[in-house]
């Protein structure tokens, strides 16, 4: 008897791609993966690599590591799989502008990678009706977060009248309390720690009795002596007083405490927006969102509108020519400019000042004829990896709890003690381009923490994007800093890794007793 033979199809190597941002928890990397996964059964995919972005938002491409690693993947053709997977339209992302979201596709597309959107009623496959829904798709995710960020700041601008407190440190000479939604008090917040009671509250609350003398000092010296806030941060530093983030203080950290509605017992939102981390902008103070009287002040109103009297006869609509006099000025006392050295001066409008004015500081250094000799980018690659630092330990910090890990954050969260077993901190080292072309990258160990194990991001060459990861244990490493080449050594490259998982399994709990059943 003859039987008739059919090889089977060979599937589609698929790579999947998830995201889960913070306004849209219902959608877990698990359900989406459980969705992608039907999908390719059904459709003849096989899924070979899947990359993860959970808490991002959908935004920009900005902080979505994952999406940008798959992204230079795609460009860079080192790949096996000719298509991308990812559950829908908004999963991809909710660009303000849909032509990003298309541009990001049109990429893969052109290197013969199609995205694939699983859980959509069209089929991507480039007739006019999918063209058109896509589009409309698009359209819709942006104007969803638009419209979740106005009902956002909705409800923060109403729970701000009501005189509870919206995020941020409490500054100072104060503390952040717990309050039940009955208004019982139930403990004071330590730095790092959140509510986790939807119905709970956070007020301010006076801190320590002598942080409020050190605060109320600090108004004195200013309006009654007429110490400026560079001599009264020098006495501070000379007394041994640190700021609520264990730092010495400057001239703009004392004038943050001197200008601070809060000390007196008003609570201000909207005083600076970052509406769809689009721009940042500081609004004018009608625009501000107030409860006076909210909390307990720690000053005497009247000595706060002194100091805000002098502030305001300090800061006089100067003039283009007048602002650019006393930059050059100060240049010509200094030797040299730069943002900190603008805002530690006495009489001098502040960087943020001449940048606004002149469309960038840099800008203004050259109307005056200064020619700072480097490359500024350096100020917005700093920014971008300082906020890429904060995004990856809450990330982290997250991951590790799904695990079933227990996380402690010491107060200055630079410091992880995962399962009271083994200390973490986490450090981004830069990409340096060496002259001969080739790259560097420093990684520094905190000798005052100590931690167990360093985790070590490695830029890439644009200092955007992650590269890779190290984990570098403390026993191994007893030196202030290595430095990483493009190719190391096997035993220093055996700590590398592409991502954090072997972290996450080395955090994850498991019952002795199940091992020996």
């Amino acid at each position: 008897m003859l039987f008739n033979y059919t090889k089977p199809e060979e599937k589609i190597k698929a790579a999947a791609y998830v995201r889960m941002s913070t306004e849209h928890q219902k959608y877990s990397p698990e359900n989406q993966m459980a969705a992608i996964r039907e999908y390719a059964n059904k459709h003849n995919y096989e899924i070979i690599q899947t990359y993860s972005d959970e808490g991002k938002s959908g935004l920009n491409i900005a902080g979505r590591a994952s999406l940008q690693r798959m992204i230079n993947d795609v460009e860079s053709r080192s790949i096996q799989f000719k298509a991308i997977l990812v559950l829908d339209v908004t999963r991809w992302g909710r660009f303000q502008d849909a032509d990003e979201s298309a541009y990001y596709e049109f990429i893969c597309k052109r290197a013969g990678v199609r995205v694939q959107y699983c859980a959509e009623q069209f089929e991507n496959d480039d007739s006019p009706i999918s063209t058109i829904v896509k589009g409309v798709k698009r359209t819709m995710a942006a104007e969803y977060s638009r419209e979740l960020s106005g009902k956002v700041f909705t409800g923060q601008s109403r729970l701000i009248t009501l005189g509870y407190k919206q995020g941020g440190p409490a500054g100072y000479g104060l503390r952040r309390m717990l309050i039940d939604e009955h208004g019982n008090h139930k403990g004071i917040l330590l730095r790092g720690e959140h509510k986790s009671i939807a119905t709970d509250r956070v007020i301010l609350v006076p801190g320590p009795e002598e942080e409020q003398e050190t605060v109320r000092w600090m108004y004195k010296a200013f309006v009654y002596e007429g110490k400026s806030e560079g001599t009264i941060a020098d006495e501070l530093n000379r007394r041994g007083i640190r700021t609520d983030l264990d730092r010495e203080w400057t001239r703009s950290t004392v004038r943050e405490v001197l200008s601070n509605e809060k000390y007196i017992g008003n609570n201000i939102f909207n005083r600076i927006s970052y509406k769809l981390k689009i721009r940042r902008v500081r609004n004018p103070e009608d625009m501000w969102i107030r409860k006076d009287n909210a909390f307990e002040g720690i000053v005497d109103s009247s000595l706060f509108f002194m100091a805000k009297g002098i502030f305001a006869a300090r800061c006089r609509k100067l003039t283009d020519e007048e602002m650019l006099q006393k930059l050059k000025e100060l240049q010509d006392k200094r030797g040299y400019l730069s943002a900190m050295i603008i805002d530690e001066a006495e009489d001098m409008p502040s960087s943020a000042a001449y940048s606004g004015r002149f469309g960038g500081l840099v800008r203004a250094y050259r109307l005056i004829g200064f020619d700072p000799g480097r490359d500024f980018r350096y100020i917005e690659i700093n920014k971008y990896l300082r906020e890429l630092h904060e995004d990856t330990i809450e990330n982290t910090i997250q991951r590790l709890m799904s695990c079933g890990a227990d996380i402690q954050l010491n107060e200055t969260k630079n410091l992880l003690m995962v399962n009271n077993m083994f200390s973490a901190s986490l450090v981004i080292s830069r990409c340096n381009s060496l002259n001969n072309g080739k790259y560097r990258w420093k990684v520094r160990f905190d000798t005052v923490l100590n931690p167990d194990v360093t985790i070590a991001i490695r830029m890439k060459a644009d200092n955007s994007t992650v590269m890779d990861y190290y984990l570098l244990p403390s026993l191994d490493f007893r030196i202030p800093n290595i430095r990483l080449e493009e190719q190391n050594t096997d035993l220093l490259d055996s700590y590398r890794f592409d991502n954090l998982d072997y972290l996450y399994e080395m955090a994850k709990c498991i019952s002795i007793r199940g091992l020996l059943q």
